[in-house]
This record gives C-alpha cells, structure tokens and sequence, in this order.
C-alpha cells in the first residue's frame, strides 16, 4: 500500500527565533519512501541536521521574524511484512 504524507505549518515569530524541528522520517522507513521527502522551509533558510540519541532525525535552524512556513509532501510505501 502506498500512503501520501505531509504537512504545512504556519509560525508567526515576532523576532529571529532559534528551532529545532523533528518532522523527518525516521531513518529505518527512509528505504520505504518512493521519492525523497524534502523538508520545505519558506523563506529558504540553511538548516542543520543532527540524529537524537534514538535516531530521530532533527533540523536546527533560526526562523526570522514574521511568517515562517514549513511543508513537505511524500509518498511511502507500507507493505505487511
């Protein structure tokens, strides 16, 4: 079966606000993925990403002042095993 994921959220920051993000997939069903999900940020901003100590996959970045928005839009594949 194939399952189409994603996600848009708006934030509204009244000054340059440090975050840390935790919208990846995990990396064991990154195999399972039919595209690469791309982790959108609007304005463009350089992101820094780090595995947590349980694997997560976490972005570190500093969100300027106004409306910031973060999407992405994927496709994984899920099949019993």
């Amino acid at each position: 079966m194939q399952i189409r994921a994603g996600y848009e959220i708006a934030y509204e920051c009244p000054q340059p606000t440090p975050m840390v993000l935790m919208l990846s997939i995990h990396p064991t069903r990154l195999p399972d993925l039919a595209a690469p999900a791309l982790m959108m940020l609007d304005p463009p901003l350089a992101a820094r990403h780090f595995r947590d100590l349980h694997g997560n996959i976490c972005s570190r970045l500093a969100a300027p002042a106004g409306r910031f928005t973060v999407s992405s839009d994927f496709v994984i594949n899920d099949y019993q095993r």
